[in-house]
Parts: C-alpha cells; sequence; structure tokens
C-alpha cells in the first residue's frame, strides 16, 4: 500500500534500496515486494528533491510505479521509452543515473526540467510540448522494423495530450504500418473511463496473455476454412470484450485495447508489460492513475500543485512584491471588456489558470471555450467565430501558438478575420528552459501580412493595446512576458491607443534606443549613463516610421532592444525600413541570440543574452567604441 505523505519531506529521507539503483540494470535484480518499497523511497525523495528545486509535481508522483514497472520489464535504454510532454519524468531522471543530480534540476548547467537527448542515452526523445510522444515513438519502431531489430518503443502519453490532433494522427498511421510499438495512457483525470479495481485487472492480464492469443490465433486458424465463420468469431470476440472491458475508439483504430488497469498496482502493471511485450502490432495500454498520488494536498488538488517553487521561496502571490502579473492585468481586462460587450468570447488551448482565465470562466461560462492541448483548433474555431461576428480573443502561449502557425496565416490572416491574440510568456520563461521560450513571435507573426504586433513596456500600455487590439477591425497580437512589471497604475478605461505611434521617453545625444516591450525599464537605466534618447515602440506592425526618420536624422547610432530572436525580429524591421529609405545609419540590435538559451532564472538569461541594464550599456558602449576607431 502507498505511504501517503502530508508535507513535503525537508531532510532527505533515508531510501536503501532507491540509493543501489544507479541505472535500472540493478532494478531487474529486485524482487517484486522489494519493488513496492523502492516505490515508497521514490516518492519520498521525488517530494523531496522537488521542493528542494521546485519544479513539475502531480504528474511524476503519479506515475512513480509505472515508472518502475517500465524500466523493470523493458530493456531501456535499448527500448525506447518516450515520454510525453516530459512534465511526469522525475522519477525517470531519478532511475537513470541522474538521482544525485537532482538538486541541480532547472538551475542553470544542471538537469534540464524535461527529457533531453544530450542529457542521458535514457532519454529517447526530447519532449516539453506536449502529444508528440505517438509520432517519435512511431519513428522508432520503423526504424526498428527497416534495421532488423527487435528492440520495442513505447510511448506513455497523459489523457489531456491525447486530446491534440497530432496523437491522433500517429495512432491512425501506426496501424497502417502494423507498428510493433506500445502506447501508455496515463489517464490520470478518469476523464475516459472510472472502470477500475480488481476485476479490471484481472481481464487485463487475461486479455494481454500468450494463452488468451494463442486461442484466439488457433481459432482464427480452424475457421478460415469455413466461409463466413472468422467475421462471426471476430464479432463474437468483440461483443466478448465489450461486455468485459469498455468499448474504445482504439479498437476501432486497429489498436489491441487492454484495460483500463490500476496504474498504482505495481504486480498488475508488470505481468500486463510481461505480457504485451511479446505481442505483435500497435498496442495499447489505459492505465489509471491520480495526479499527485501519495501525497495528500496534490491529490485533493492536482491542478494547484501542477507544479511549485521552492520551498523557501514557495508563496500564492504572482510575485514576491505581491503585484499583479501580466497574466493578471490580462484575466481583468477580459472580464472588463466581456461586461461591455457581449460579442467577446474567450478561448485557451488548455491554459485557463496559466493564462489567467478563471474568473472569466465563471463569470461567463458560455463565452468560455477551453479547447483542450489543440492550438490549431483553437485558432480555426476563433476564425468560425468571427466569420459570424463574435469577438474572440484566443489566450495563448508564445511557444505553443507557433504549433497553430498555418491555422493563423490561412485561416485568419488572409481571411482578415477580426481575432485578438493574447500571447502570453513571450521571451525568455527561466527554468523550463528553450521549450517553453517565446523567443520567436515576433519573428513569425512579422512576416504575415494585416496583422498589428503590439508589444507593452508595462501593465498599463498591455490593457490599453489588449483594448487597442480588441477594436481593431482584423487580426492583431499583443504579447507579454510572464512574471510581473514595474507595477505601473493601470488605467481602469477601456481606451485604444493610436495604432503606430511610439513615445518618446527619454531624450539624449548621440544615440537612440529604440525598444519594443518590457526592457524598457533595463534600457533608461542604461540611457542614464549613456546619455542616450529611449522610445518605447509599441509596435513592431506598424512601425512609427515618422519617428524612426526623424530619430536617423538626429542620431548616430540607432539601437533596437527586444526579448525575441534577433533573427526576423523587430530590430530587423527597423533595418528593412532604413535599408527602404536610405538611411545610412549604424544599427545596433539587441536581442536573443541564433541559440538557444539554455534554461536558468530568468534574471540571469537575460543577463547572458545582454538584456539587462549592464548588458545594454556595454553592448552600446564597445560598439561607440568601434565607431570612434573606424573614424
Amino acid at each position: 500500500m502507498t505511504i501517503t505523505f502530508t508535507e513535503i519531506p525537508r531532510q532527505r529521507p533515508i531510501t536503501p534500496i532507491l540509493d543501489t539503483i544507479v541505472t535500472p540494470k540493478q532494478l531487474r535484480h529486485l524482487t517484486e515486494p522489494e519493488l513496492m518499497l523502492l516505490a515508497d523511497e521514490l516518492r519520498a525523495y521525488l517530494l523531496y528533491t522537488v521542493g528542494q528545486t521546485g519544479g513539475h509535481f502531480g504528474a511524476g508522483l503519479g506515475v512513480v510505479e509505472l515508472t518502475i514497472a517500465l524500466h523493470y520489464v523493458y530493456d531501456t535504454p535499448n527500448d525506447r521509452l518516450v515520454w510525453d510532454v516530459g512534465h511526469q519524468a522525475y522519477p525517470h531522471k531519478i532511475l537513470t543515473g541522474r538521482r544525485e543530480q537532482m538538486a541541480t534540476l532547472r538551475q542553470k548547467g544542471g538537469l534540464a526540467a524535461f527529457p533531453r537527448r544530450t542529457e542521458s542515452e535514457y532519454d529517447s526523445f526530447g519532449v516539453g510540448h506536449s502529444s508528440t510522444s505517438i509520432s517519435a515513438a512511431l519513428g522508432m519502431a520503423i526504424a526498428a522494423s527497416l534495421q532488423g531489430s527487435n528492440r520495442k518503443s513505447i510511448a506513455v502519453i497523459g489523457d489531456g495530450a491525447l486530446t491534440a490532433g497530432m496523437a491522433f494522427e500517429a495512432l491512425n498511421h501506426a496501424t497502417v504500418v502494423d507498428a510493433d510499438m506500445l502506447i501508455i495512457l496515463n489517464d490520470n483525470e478518469m476523464s475516459i473511463s472510472d472502470n477500475i479495481g480488481g476485476l479490471s485487472n484481472h481481464l487485463a492480464k487475461i486479455l494481454s496473455s500468450q494463452a488468451y492469443r494463442n486461442v484466439r490465433d488457433n481459432s482464427k486458424k480452424i475457421l478460415s476454412h469455413l466461409p463466413g465463420a472468422w467475421t462471426i468469431a471476430r464479432l463474437a470476440e468483440g461483443y466478448a470484450k465489450g461486455i468485459i472491458a469498455p468499448t474504445t475508439l482504439f479498437e476501432a483504430l486497429g489498436w489491441n485495447y487492454i484495460g483500463p488497469i490500476d496504474g498504482h498496482d505495481l504486480p498488475t502493471l508488470i505481468a500486463t508489460l510481461r505480457n504485451m511485450r511479446n505481442l505483435a502490432g500497435p498496442q495499447f495500454l489505459h492505465v489509471i492513475t491520480k495526479k499527485g498520488k501519495g501525497f495528500a494536498p496534490a491529490e485533493k488538488n492536482p491542478t494547484a500543485y501542477h507544479a511549485i517553487s521552492k520551498l523557501e521561496t514557495n508563496n500564492d502571490k504572482p510575485n514576491g512584491n505581491g503585484s499583479p502579473s501580466y497574466s493578471n492585468i490580462f484575466g481583468q481586462w477580459l472580464c472588463d471588456m466581456a461586461a461591455q460587450d457581449e460579442r467577446l468570447i474567450g478561448i485557451t488551448p488548455a491554459m485557463k489558470e496559466g493564462s489567467d482565465l478563471v474568473a472569466f470562466s465563471k463569470q461567463y461560462p458560455k463565452r468560455y471555450f477551453d479547447v483542450a492541448i489543440a492550438e490549431q483548433h483553437a485558432v480555426t474555431l476563433a476564425a468560425g467565430m468571427a466569420c459570424d461576428g463574435l469577438k474572440p480573443v484566443v489566450a495563448i502561449y508564445s511557444t505553443f501558438l507557433q504549433r497553430a502557425f498555418d491555422q493563423l496565416i490561412h485561416d485568419v490572416a488572409i481571411q482578415h478575420l477580426d481575432v485578438l491574440f493574447a500571447i502570453d510568456r513571450a521571451g525568455l520563461v527561466g527554468e523550463d528552459g528553450p521549450t517553453h521560450a517565446g523567443s520567436f513571435d515576433l519573428t513569425y507573426l512579422r512576416c504575415i501580412p494585416g496583422i498589428v504586433i503590439m508589444t507593452p513596456s508595462d501593465e498599463n500600455e498591455l490593457r490599453q493595446m489588449l483594448t487597442t487590439g480588441y477594436l481593431h477591425n482584423g487580426p492583431a497580437a499583443v504579447r507579454y512576458p510572464r512574471g510581473s512589471g514595474p507595477n505601473a497604475i493601470v488605467q481602469t478605461s477601456l481606451e485604444p491607443i493610436a495604432i503606430g505611434k511610439a513615445l518618446i521617453k527619454r531624450k539624449g545625444q548621440h544615440i537612440a534606443m529604440l525598444v519594443f516591450g518590457v526592457q524598457l525599464a533595463e534600457a533608461l537605466k542604461a540611457a542614464d549613463k549613456l546619455d542616450a534618447t529611449v522610445v518605447d515602440m509599441r509596435f513592431v506592425k506598424p512601425l512609427d516610421e515618422q519617428l524612426i526618420k526623424q530619430l536617423a536624422k538626429q542620431h548616430k547610432l540607432l539601437v533596437t532592444i527586444e526579448e525575441n530572436s534577433i533573427m526576423g525580429g523587430a530590430g530587423s524591421a527597423v533595418g528593412e525600413f532604413l535599408a527602404k529609405e536610405n538611411y545610412l545609419n549604424p544599427l545596433l540590435q539587441l536581442g536573443l541570440p541564433d541559440a538557444f538559451v539554455e534554461h536558468a532564472t530568468s534574471s540571469k538569461m537575460l543577463a547572458e543574452c545582454g538584456l539587462d541594464a549592464v548588458g545594454i550599456e556595454k553592448a552600446i558602449s564597445n560598439r561607440v567604441e568601434v565607431m570612434k576607431n573606424s573614424l
């Protein structure tokens, strides 16, 4: 029976069995009773380490037994184990040679928050976004077949990730090529089936056993000589399985469906996986787990414990000083605008809490649509609504909007539809690393004709720009970062600002800084030492071209600053305009480098990229020195 904790251990727990596990090779020498003790130790150690570092929490607790069973039955890393998203992969990391490195999780130079191929040979596929595991594992299964290898491929996917179209595309393709692979559906929200218990576990063992398969296959040989008999037998088998097991879409797609079984029943997991390991063709195992299993507060409220901060700094406020985050500002604006305009619709792809649509979902439930992890659908759904007179607002993380780029162009922009994109988590996001960083949205948005792109520098500008984008007739995007801003006074009115107009924040000599977004505060600090002009550009598209001309005439050096990829970003837009107008001013573009910025705290990442006040001043001073030497 699983030990349930009520508090996160602050001292390293005693884990005598876990301490002997360097790799899964040692794991496979344990007896099943020892494995059950190991599960308790692994859960305790996981609680302790995440308490020290912060990170994803509930998902890992829910797959402790499943992780042990998989590494016990399968010959990893030769057998390919692919974790979808990777939120649940911490127990996997602990059992695959990284136990003592867990204290470095999500820290600069330490373990990544997600599986990563360069980190361990046991990480078969790097992940961070959802719904990729089945496609990846299928690719590996096809590779094994072409190479004449008997290695196995296993994808572990959650019920939430299974909502994405990509997962179903892979499900369909796998049966077309009759791939030898296993999908494990980790159902931790009871959203697909609650048929669980002793009978279901027993039947799963029967349906996955070789004896059952032998009877089935022998019957097929005998009945194949009788016209129509095999069809009748298949119908009878389906009817029987329909009585004793849940009817599923997966069977209809051609998968051999087994389950659901208790994902915390280690002996049943091991027995079922052993049986299924030797089955040919596409295999599907449905397991029921509980998010946050073994930690009472997380079991009670899994959403709140999806991820936690480390114990020393964990609090319920948006940030240390209690000021509202940019997401909070958006959430309040959405409710205020909805009160004025009944056409407003809020859409999110499974980011209700993250994008702060909680209050809106309660106040306007009929106008709130969480489409689950289906970013492409979210955008085209908004397009359809806009066609018929509604005013959709799509609240989406920058890194996830990447997945709906075609829909953004084909379904919204080409038709010039009235859709507002509230793009959260723009720029660097800290410890989650490059898979979650919003590094490219200005680049991939800027090339789309007819879209208005705004970059607020503080909380008040965010509110104003959301109103501006909402009232604009056509597609518009407002991108804003994670966390809080400079705590600007936020006006409650819903007044738009003039589209394409920048604001001069400081007048100086020789140098002009054109700032796109929240680096404005850091630019102003640097400008005081450099005596530079500072402009809050506010709009990436359309640019304030008249002001840029004025700045080019009055200053010797123009500097663009953005928390976006330098390549193709806002600075590139300024450079293209200067070239078109035949201005020869030197242009220094500051932003994110042509590289994936590794995980660290947001402040360290920004400093590494030269986007803090010190870095901005240094880069400009160096360029000025080069200009002097070239004269």
